[in-house]
């Protein structure tokens, strides 16, 4: 741009300016966000759900109703030191500085520079001219894109509806985390459990073996029963193995979902007073209504609205762009004349720039936003539907487990029973020792797998609080955020 040292701008340059102008704040190019609606059921259509308060709100803490404080203790734990609970808080100040990147767009950018240069030049060319020479050279220069169709207002759109996402991302986080913490908590509690059946039908099985073997000594029983008797006793001590892997694994999954070192609770968790007995009452939010709390689905429909708003900036491209510039200019041979008059010079004046031909680069960027939106708003629906299925699912397999849980706990009573029938008719020598060793095993594989359906109807009701978003509220405030959020549409209905 050329610099002068006097002058006046002609009429023409603030007619240009003024007609710029009458454009800010009009039309910005490209789709206007709408909100897609989905036309979901009323009510939950499986039966298991005919039974559950339809109406009542999602507990906020939910796994209080487990009332266990042990339980209570890690949640909290693990709100504080969660590594990625961190890393998604860190998200949102990402996101968050995003947004006020594309929020400086709108403002003048004003830059300051200076430079001090001696040139020599040759005097076949110049001859006798001043060599070497110095100039001192300082100046303000300024620009500003004035916004004429929406091209940063549709970016700093994209950025706010980005960084709401980022903010549900930190809630589904969080969702997620309270429901892995209580799942493997009640995972260690029922390997617990299983443990101590095993070791209970061990102890059971090597006295039997003691007794077999004393009146085999005695001549009162073949080798054989012996044999069978130490067969059965091995494989049940050969099933703790196995559980204890299973508990170690289980407890270093939680250290690592509370941020801490494998092993590090396993002294805190060794003692159990067995799984936790929660209040049965269910509280199930309508379709309706889970599709406005769940995280992961308000998360994909403000990725939509970005992308959206995306379309709009690669449409702007098609349009001429405007924007005014100027400097003011110190320079001088000598430092001490730049405060002379005659080292300052000045311009002034408008600029457009207007992509007239880029072999369809523009247009295909534009249908490449709107593929994306295309798939973003697919993937929204699949997430709808997907957090109705998991609510079903989750229905279905709490109530199921519940059935086999109780059929089970009379299967494990009625084969105690029968081991104790068995016990006294083979010491009186009216069955044989096989009916024995068969009632032993029977009850060892019915406690065992009472104990896992036990632990189940727990994680079901784990999986549905996760299915139905609970853990946090709307009231809740996002973490690390300013007071004011960016006006779009989930902040608005936030503040309703």
């Amino acid at each position: 741009m050329l610099i002068t040292r006097s002058g006046t701008p002609g009429a023409w340059v603030w007619c240009l300016v003024a007609g710029i102008a009458m454009w800010v704040g009009g039309c910005a190019v490209g789709p206007d966000y709408v909100e897609p609606v989905y036309e979901g059921p009323d009510a939950w259509q499986n039966a298991a759900a005919a039974d559950v308060q339809a109406d009542a709100p999602v507990i906020r803490q939910w796994w209080t109703a487990f009332e266990d404080p042990m339980l209570d203790s890690l949640i909290v734990k693990a709100e504080v030191s969660s590594l990625d609970l961190g890393m998604a808080v860190s998200r949102i100040r990402e996101a968050r500085a995003y947004y006020q990147i594309t929020g400086g767009d709108y403002w003048p950018q004003v830059g300051a520079g200076g430079n001090v240069i001696r040139t020599e030049t040759p005097d076949f060319y110049f001859p006798g001219g001043d060599n070497p020479a110095t100039n001192w050279e300082f100046g303000l220069n300024a620009s500003w894109e004035i916004d004429v169709w929406g091209k940063n207002r549709r970016a700093r759109e994209a950025s706010g509806a980005a960084l709401d996402a980022s903010i549900e991302d930190y809630r589904d986080v969080l969702v997620s985390l309270y429901a892995d913490v209580a799942s493997t908590y009640i995972d260690i509690r029922t390997l617990q459990m299983r443990l101590d059946f095993a070791l209970s039908n061990q102890q059971s099985q090597r006295s039997t073996l003691d007794i077999v073997v004393a009146r085999e000594d005695a001549g009162l029983v073949p080798m054989l029963d012996v044999s069978q008797a130490r067969s059965n006793l091995a494989n049940t001590e050969a099933a703790v193995p196995l559980l204890q892997i299973g508990l170690e694994a289980a407890l270093n999954r939680l250290a690592i979902l509370l941020g801490q070192a494998p092993g590090t609770l396993d002294e805190q968790l060794r003692s159990h007073s067995g799984l936790p007995r929660p209040r049965t009452d269910l509280a199930v939010a309508l379709p309706a209504e889970l599709l406005r709390r769940r995280p992961d689905v308000r998360r994909s429909e403000r990725d939509l609205a970005s992308q959206s708003a995306r379309i709009g900036v690669a449409t702007a491209e098609l349009y001429p762009s405007f924007s005014l510039g100027g400097a003011l200019v110190l320079k001088a041979p000598q430092f001490g004349d730049l405060g002379e008059s005659g080292a300052f010079g000045w311009s002034f004046g408008p600029e457009v720039k207007w992509n007239l031909f880029t072999g369809g680069k523009i247009r295909g960027q534009i249908k490449v936003e709107e593929a994306r939106t295309e798939q973003l708003l697919a993937a929204y629906e699949i997430t709808v539907l997907g957090a109705l299925a998991e609510v079903e699912n989750s229905l279905v397999g709490l109530r199921q487990e519940e059935m086999r849980r109780e059929l089970l706990k009379v299967a494990a009573e009625s084969a105690q029973q029968s081991v104790t029938l068995v016990e006294t008719q083979y010491v009186s020598g009216l069955t044989d020792f096989q009916n024995y060793l068969d009632a032993q095993r029977v009850l060892f594989n019915q406690q065992d797998q009472l104990a896992s359906s036990r632990g189940k109807v727990l994680i079901n009701l784990v999986n549905l609080n996760r299915a139905l978003g609970g853990g946090w509220s709307l009231d809740d405030p996002a973490p690390d955020l300013p007071i004011e959020l960016p006006e779009t549409a989930m902040s608005q209905e936030e503040g309703q």
